[in-house]
Formats: C-alpha cells, structure tokens, sequence
C-alpha cells in the first residue's frame, strides 16, 4: 500500500521490517530460534517446545510462517531441505490426521509438527507452488481435506479443533475449488494458486457479476495430481494465475491423473515479494 501511495520511504522501513524473521533462522538448523532481549539466541532449545518464543506453536510450525516472502525463505533453507523437510511433515502428520490426533481432546496440536487446526500453519501446504514442486500441493492439500475434515460429532474440524473465525472452514471451501493465496491478496497485483480441485464442476458467482466455472476432467479419489490446465481455452504453464486475470470469469478446466506431471506448473513460480 505505501509503495502503491508513492510513499518510498514508508514503503522501504516496512519491507525490511517483514525481514525480521532472517534474525531469527538460526545459520545451522534453519529453524526459526528465538532470542533472548540481548539479542542472543535462546539456549536449550527444543524445537518442539511451545509458548516458548511463540504463540500456540513450536519452531517447526513457524519456521514455514513466512507467507509474506515464500522464496525468500526457501531460498534461505534451501530449495532441496525446504521440499525434503515439508513433505516428511506431512507424511508424519498424515498418521495424526494433520492435527494433534485423533482422540477428542486433540485439540490445538500446538507441540506437533503441523497443526492444521490454528491459523500458521493453514498455508503450508501451498508452498510447493513456489518451490517447485507443485504436484505436492496438489498432494497434501487433497489429502487433508479427507482426513482432516469430517462430519460426525467428534471429527467435524478436525478432532476437538476450534473452529474461530471460520478459518477451518474457509480453507476446506476454496481449497476444495483448487485456488489459495497464501499472501491473502495482500499483493499490489494478488494472485491466485492452483491446487487439486475436488468437484468435476463448481461455478463462482464474482463480485463483478460475472461468472468463473471451475471444470475438472478425469477427477476421482486417485486422481488428485494436475496433468494440464486451461483458461478461457489457453493452455496453462503455471500454477498461478494473477487475481484481475481470473476475475475477468470464464472457465477454468483442469485434466487430472494419479501420477504427477512434474512438468506442469513449475515453468515461472508464483511472484512472492512484491
């Protein structure tokens, strides 16, 4: 906003203040490690150990709360450790149904390694997009639309979670259509990521009175990875759109498989700091 309204100055304290968080990724494990007031890194450290240094959550949850830069924290991790480190999450936390359990006091999750149930950790899974790897958002962001959500007393959102805000709920609904931002449309020119769709057809009603249908061809339970896309019947490369493109409507048509196209969508990674 401050760069959009010419003021620079305002424009250039504020990004560097975004930054803050390169102060605190400790050199050697890459984990977010907080400080003490002296400005030294805290000692006996547990990287699961919550409220210490953080706010319903461990460093291996917020180390990934970076939704503001997303390639400036894989760069800093490194593009193979980010991707390496963010799949075995997942693939750990599967068996937990992404939360803290699956008894009826799960809730919060907070010493876990993922916590679906609380608000830094409901991007994550979409930083694939930005890191190369976009068939692993199409992956997990499946994944934990089946096992995280249900519709017994118990396992509505997630087991024992706390729906505030209905941020549990808002995510399942658009990622369910296979879009996300994980900036929340905070860009000077937002865009919109492209995850796994679940339904062969939904149709937006915009706020500009224009439609956007969303199609997918082939989708089933098996089928969760994007082999092609397509709008307005131009072949896509990416796994983004830009927000003033999409909201134009149209229709949006996705071809799936059960294997990975790991070519699609990796051509230009989505813009991250703006």
């Amino acid at each position: 906003m401050a760069k959009a309204m010419g003021k620079n100055e305002n424009y250039q304290q504020l990004i560097k203040y975004s930054n803050g968080w390169r102060e605190l990724l400790h050199p050697e494990s890459k984990l977010i490690h907080p400080k003490t007031a002296a400005g030294k890194f805290i000692e006996k450290f547990d990287p699961y150990q919550a409220w210490r240094g953080f706010q319903e959550g461990n460093a291996v949850q917020y180390t990934f709360y970076v939704p503001q830069n997303p390639a400036g924290l894989i760069d800093a991790i490194g593009k193979d450790n980010f991707n390496k480190r963010l799949d075995s999450i997942f693939s750990v936390s599967e068996k937990l149904a992404f939360g803290g359990g699956k008894t009826i006091d799960a809730f919060a999750g907070i010493n876990a390694i993922y916590n679906h149930g609380n608000q830094p950790n409901l991007h994550i899974s979409w930083l694939f997009n930005f890191s190369g790897k976009p068939w692993l958002t199409q992956k997990w962001t499946r994944l934990i639309g089946q096992e995280f959500y249900g519709t017994d007393a118990i396992h509505g959102y997630g087991y024992g979670q706390d729906e505030d805000q209905g941020q549990l709920g808002s995510w399942y609904v658009i990622s369910s259509l296979g879009l996300f931002d994980v900036k929340g449309l905070t860009d000077a020119r937002p865009i919109i990521q492209f995850g796994s769709p679940l339904f062969d057809k939904a149709e937006i009603s915009l706020g500009n009175q224009k439609s956007l249908i969303i199609e997918t061809r082939d989708n089933s339970k098996q089928n969760i990875y994007v082999q092609s896309a397509e709008f307005n019947g131009k072949q896509l490369e990416n796994c983004w759109l830009y927000r003033d493109e999409l909201i134009k409507g149209g229709r949006l048509v996705f071809t799936m498989g059960d294997q990975p196209n790991q070519s699609w969508g990796t051509k230009v990674p989505p813009p991250s700091a703006q």
